[in-house]
């Protein structure tokens, strides 16, 4: 039986005051270190994703954990001095290097392995795209302020509009509460968000600003979806505890994962190693 509107009020009324605050906490912080850039903007990165590394192997229970996990905490932290020296092809030859030994370590069976070495490779992605875009000299604040505007609209805007809407559901088996409105609503003021910043940051507007917003908003429900995926499939409802409201840093930046791979690899494309972020916005 569906909620009453005064039962959904309630209920997103009571969401929202627990997720407020510290959301507001964490994008406060995020802006703060992107403003500054540097030493402080890659160690909030590789922190955001050693807590990725480690709530992954808690929900794929991996074998020998003490072992991988350290594993993995060292490889992560290798890679941030790789590429804080400016060596970014020798991180993410790290990152793969360590997901082979992390697969060869994690027993016997074959999905474990898969789901250990593929752990180490998605927190690698949790850091490594945003910090390339972010070293980019001309435009490394102007794309990762594009790719905040692109994935937290698109979260945000998916949010109110499921809620409010409502509607089919675009995932039900995987994600329940996610729905065609939410995904559709998203999308949409994701694009404006993007486009806006883009326009702003380079002064022109041209039609592919919209086309690289949308696939990046895209992109980021996949993610979010892929993380809900992972989730149930190890019946987990939350990566963690660690963020009131919001789960685990997991649960928070599995859209932005995503969005920033895709991102540095549209960057990379067209502006290649020296200048992604120049690639990723203009046009």
């Amino acid at each position: 039986m569906s909620e009453t509107p005064a039962a959904q009020t309630a209920s997103m009324t009571s969401d929202l005051k627990r997720r407020v605050p510290s959301a507001i906490a964490m994008i406060v912080l995020a802006l703060g270190v992107t403003w500054y850039g540097s030493f402080p903007f890659l160690l909030f990165w590789t922190l955001a994703a050693l807590i990725v590394w480690y709530e992954w192997a808690v929900i794929v229970r991996l074998r020998h954990k003490t072992t991988v996990l350290a594993l993995g905490v060292f490889v992560v932290a290798a890679a941030a001095v790789l590429v804080s020296m400016h060596f970014p092809m020798a991180a993410f030859g790290a990152i793969l290097a360590g997901a082979v030994v992390a697969f060869l370590l994690a027993g016997d069976e074959t999905a474990t392995r898969l789901w250990s070495g593929g752990g180490l490779i998605y927190a690698g992605l949790a850091f490594l795209p945003v910090v390339l875009l972010r070293n980019d000299a001309e435009y490394g604040f102007s794309a990762v302020i594009w790719l905040y505007a692109v994935v937290w609209l698109t979260d945000i805007a998916a949010y109110f509009a499921g809620r409010f809407i409502g509607g089919p559901k675009l995932a039900p088996v995987i994600s329940p509460k996610k729905t065609w409105s939410g995904a559709i609503g998203g999308t949409l003021f994701g694009v404006l968000g993007g486009a806006g910043v883009a326009a702003y940051a380079t002064g022109n507007f041209v039609f592919m600003h919209v086309v690289i917003a949308f696939a990046v908003s895209l992109f980021s429900q996949a993610g979010d979806i892929f993380e809900s995926f992972v989730k149930r499939k190890f019946g987990k409802k939350d990566s963690s505890g660690i963020l009131p409201g919001h789960g685990g840093v997991m649960d928070r930046i599995d859209g932005f994962i995503a969005g920033a791979a895709l991102a540095l690899v549209i960057g990379l494309a067209t502006g290649g190693m020296k200048s992604p972020a120049a690639g990723l916005l203009q046009w």
